[in-house]
């Protein structure tokens, strides 16, 4: 999608599969994996569990969880199709109290981890 913009991406779609739209921002390799996420109650839109075919539209709160992450992010565009990761990321912005949860999710992994010693044999 190069040269896309955001203003490009939601002038003509009112709203977007859910799905798809996850798969568009990059938060899973594959439509079919977004769809296993959001069934497997991983994604909530605003606090509530959803179906992969549910109409998305910009303003809406998504949090989705992956791995031990989680983001809460609030939807700003919608595109159908996937683009650059610099791109993926004009779709969306994540909250700081996300940024700094998950943040600081990842130091007290890290300092449990240095923490571990293998055994010697």
């Amino acid at each position: 999608m190069p040269g896309a913009t955001r203003a490009d991406m939601t002038d003509s779609i009112p709203s977007v599969r859910l799905d798809l739209w996850l798969w568009a921002a990059r938060f899973y390799k594959t439509r079919s994996l977004a769809k296993h996420a959001i069934e497997s109650s991983k994604v909530e839109v605003a606090g509530q569990s959803a179906k992969p075919s549910r109409a998305l539209r910009a303003g809406e709160r998504v949090q989705v969880r992956r791995g031990d992450e989680l983001f809460d992010i609030e939807v700003l565009a919608l595109s159908s199709k996937r683009g650059s990761a610099s791109v993926a990321q004009t779709l969306y912005v994540e909250s700081e109290a996300s940024k700094a949860a998950r943040e600081a999710a990842r130091e007290k992994k890290a300092m449990e981890r240095d923490g571990y010693s293998a055994p010697e044999h």
